[in-house]
């Protein structure tokens, strides 16, 4: 890794794994052999030059029962691209939202997850309501091959 020193290169590599604990930057520092309060304020730092980009959990879906992943894909007109994404990713169900060229036609891919696909369906039919999309189609996920 450029411009980083041999802590935080270090300091990367255990964020990919935070501990499930009350204190987890506690615990990380004492893989460092810094104190907790570095650990954050470095963390800060790495926010703030851009080296990291985002910070957050990931939910591991099917383990808590959300099975129904729903990839749908939307025909758009390309001057309505940035103005149809901005309401579809305004769907709490939205979880990740693309423009992509493709030989089918189909430019602007949405993920939605859900308990049941019913309820996938319901929410890209809400999503088509609010966008006037009528043209799309939907691939539910059989099971999860791999996820980074």
């Amino acid at each position: 890794m450029s411009n980083l020193d041999k802590i935080d290169e270090r300091l990367i590599e255990l964020l990919h794994d935070i501990p499930l604990t009350k204190r987890p930057f506690k615990e990380i520092s004492k893989s460092l052999d810094i104190t907790e309060k570095k650990v954050i304020s470095r963390i800060k730092k790495l926010i703030n030059e851009g080296k990291i980009r985002r910070f957050g959990g990931l939910i591991a879906h099917r383990a808590i029962g959300i099975t129904a992943n729903a990839m749908c894909m939307w025909k758009v007109s390309e001057d309505k691209v940035e103005e149809i994404g901005k309401i579809m990713v305004s769907f709490d169900e939205v979880t990740h939202c693309y423009e992509r060229k493709n030989p089918w036609g189909y430019n602007v891919f949405t993920m939605v997850h859900g308990y049941e696909k019913k309820e996938c369906k319901e929410v890209i039919e809400r999503i088509s309501q609010a966008t006037g999309i009528v043209d799309y189609s939907i691939m539910f996920s059989d099971r999860e091959l791999k996820k980074v």
